[in-house]
């Protein structure tokens, strides 16, 4: 072995750690730091010299000049800026920048930015600047009495922000120059506010390098999940965006048929040098399958064919995540679970160009299925109510509930039994079978009834809402019945036997079920009916049409009217029984009047009921900032008119106006209404009071 030869060292190159330690530290480390150090004569034990203060400083060495006996430094002048004077430019690579020129942008009295670069022009300007002023923290906190000191400390969190956002829309080598100051506010010039400015250059805007998606590529649908993936090398880069892109992929993967795809959280790798940023999200497909059977784990309450008959796909579709989250919400729906889990479970795996498939495994919580409820209430309309009811709501599996109620009231009696059918021969079609024993007491008639009735109906709910509902049905009563005892003269009673088929449809466009704020509904009703009475049989068609609109102006107002027509056509007014007719007033119709008041009368003052109606409303529901904007005001105008005749008498329009009270809540709004009559008979009260669940229509 030939040992390397020894590099030449330098004697005046500065020395070394190594070289100040001794050998002899070294090899007894020990023993030479028992040896102290060698005191210095000429310092004191304490380390500290004694000066005399008499004792003059000694000139410096190399210093010539004396030092001076006494010193005085006069007033400093205050120089004036030269306007004339000319600034170099600095060439720093970049377009250059002109503050003088800038843009400026008034956020506040406090808040100005300025934009002072034009070339390459700031694209996201307009977005840059809402961002910026919903965020800023001087923004949210301006007040008349801030003070330079707390706007500096509000700035240094507004310019980290103004970096994030600059960041966020691909400017990497931006920069914030901030100031802070203050300007005259009115015409005395005394009066200051401070202000702060921001220029904002936000220099090149990055563009996306490479785009990398991991094993995307090899699902059997990577064009079409490519473009949902609308991020491409040399678009320009957007944090945020990435963000959205990934939840649009995720979505074409989940409706596509990959129930089992994963996507990792993007990277994003800036470099400096090319003004580029390299994109990395790994995207693992997982396979394409088709649907399976729905498979529920507990049968006897809810079955897997009930489940499959929710469901809105059948086995053999393409999977799709929307379905599968829609068959959770249906089930939910029901109100017989507590909680409900809808898993795919593999059954057969993907082979070459045939998708797999998937079992959907449905998971059941039973809710508690008995129900006891009441309620007590009075109204002007109808006094005092009490309300009982007791319900299972699964005694006759899948769905079918039976309920019992009861209602004791100062103007109404009843007894009833319900069996319903939910989701009964397909999706939300519910089959209703209701017996019930009644006696009304109103202002137009008295009548006692025994009545079944039967009705097949696809119906709107909260969870969801539909665009076209409908129901067929029929019904089989009898009556008995007369006008109301006036003064104590007994009025004669009446035996009706009705048979009726009937059938309904609506067209809804509005956003809200209970509490509409834009779009229109269209709702039509009929009813061929016949009615034997006295010995005699009579057939009439009973009709009607509803419309109404809702419109949204500014930000918290909502107008909403209404127009509706009904009318009883083939028989006269004696052959149709008194709870059969048509009757105004009310807080469903016009306002300001007593329930059923509106119309032709008898010579006892009673109303009798006609055959035809028209009805018109117009109201104002105004926002308030009250309660978190949860109450509104409401003025309104009704309007409505009653005739024996099949066609209305416009000439007998009755008027209602009024205003009322909204209190928002989770289930709706709570009405109150306080409605004035404006062309009232002898017998109308001057002001009529409403109060309801939701709103008048």
């Amino acid at each position: 072995m030939v040992a390397a030869p020894l590099a030449a060292q330098d004697m005046d190159a500065p020395q070394r750690l190594e070289d100040l330690i001794p050998d002899s530290a070294v090899s007894d480390p020990e023993a030479w730091a028992q040896q102290g150090t060698v005191a210095d004569p000429d310092v004191p034990a304490d380390g500290l010299s004694e000066v005399a203060v008499e004792t003059p400083i000694a000139d410096l060495p190399g210093t010539d000049l004396a030092w001076p006996e006494s010193l005085e430094i006069g007033d400093i002048d205050v120089l004036a800026p030269d306007e004339d004077i000319q600034f170099a430019e600095v060439d720093e690579g970049r377009p250059q920048i002109a503050f003088a020129d800038a843009e400026l942008e008034r956020i506040s009295d406090e808040l100005v930015l300025g934009f002072p670069q034009k070339a390459p022009p700031f694209s996201e300007r307009g977005d840059f600047f809402n961002r910026f002023k919903a965020l800023s923290t001087i923004e949210q906190l301006d007040s008349d009495e801030d003070n330079v000191a707390q706007l500096a400390a509000r700035a240094r969190q507004d310019e980290a922000l103004l970096n994030n956002l600059l960041h966020v829309y691909g400017y990497y080598d931006g920069e914030i120059v901030r100031s802070i100051g203050t300007r005259e506010v009115g015409e005395n010039t005394a009066d200051t506010r401070p202000e702060v400015r921001f220029d904002i250059i936000p220099g090149p805007r990055y563009t996306y390098g490479t785009v990398t998606l991991g094993q995307l590529d090899t699902a059997p649908d990577y064009p079409a999940l490519r473009d949902s993936f609308d991020i491409n090398s040399g678009d320009f880069l957007q944090s945020d965006v990435i963000v959205q892109e990934q939840f649009d992929l995720d979505r074409a993967l989940g409706e596509t048929g990959y129930p089992f795809a994963a996507i990792d959280a993007p990277e994003l790798l800036i470099d400096h040098d090319r003004l580029e940023g390299d994109l990395t999200m790994l995207v693992t497909p997982g396979g394409k399958y088709i649907f399976g059977e729905v498979i529920s784990d507990d049968p006897e309450f809810l079955s897997s064919k009930h489940l499959a008959e929710i469901a809105r796909f059948e086995p053999g579709d393409v999977y799709q995540r929307s379905l599968s989250l829609d068959l959770r919400r249906a089930i939910t729906a029901t109100g017989l679970v507590s909680s409900v889990s809808v898993t795919p479970r593999e059954v057969t795996p993907p082979q070459g160009d045939q998708p797999g498939v998937v079992a959907m495994d449905v998971a059941l919580q039973q809710a508690k299925l008995r129900t006891i409820a009441g309620a007590i209430g009075f109204g002007t309309e109808e006094g005092i109510r009490l309300q009982a009811s007791w319900e299972h709501r699964n005694l006759f599996p899948p769905e079918g509930s039976l309920r019992v109620r009861g209602i004791i009231g100062t103007r109404e009696q009843l007894a009833g039994v319900t069996f319903r059918k939910n989701n009964f021969g397909g999706r939300d079609k519910i089959l209703t079978l209701d017996a019930y024993a009644s006696t009304i007491d109103s202002d137009a008639y008295d009548a006692q009834t025994v009545a079944i009735r039967g009705t097949y109906e696809r119906t709107s709910n909260l969870l969801f809402q539909k665009p076209l509902s409908w129901g067929v049905g029929a019904e089989i009563l009898a009556s008995d019945e007369r006008n109301r005892i006036v003064d104590g003269i007994e009025r004669p009673r009446q035996r009706y036997f009705i048979g009726s088929l009937f059938g309904r449809a609506t067209i809804d466009s509005t956003d809200s079920l209970l509490d509409p704020t834009q779009g229109f509904r269209l709702g039509g009703f009929l009813g061929p009916e016949t009615s034997r009475t006295e010995g005699q049989q009579f057939y009439y068609l009973r009709n009607q049409a509803d419309a109404s609109y809702y419109q949204s102006v500014g930000d918290s107002i909502v107008v909403a009217g209404r127009v509706r027509f009904a009318s009883i056509q083939g028989a006269d007014l004696v052959g149709i029984a008194p709870s059969r007719r048509l009757y105004g007033g009310g807080g469903g119709s016009v306002r300001g009047y007593g329930y059923q008041a509106i119309g032709p009368k008898n010579d006892l003052g009673e109303p009798i009921g006609g055959r035809s109606l028209v009805e018109a409303s117009i109201e104002a529901r105004i926002g308030t900032g009250f309660f978190d904007g949860a109450v509104s005001i409401v003025p309104f105008l009704d309007a409505g008119s009653v005739s024996t005749a099949t066609v209305p008498d416009f000439g007998a329009i009755k008027l209602g106006v009024g205003v009322g009270l909204r209190y928002t809540t989770g289930f709706g709004p709570i009405r109150v209404d306080v409605g004035v009559p404006l062309n009232p008979e002898e017998d109308d009260a001057p002001v009529a009071v409403y109060v309801s669940l939701g709103q008048a229509f």
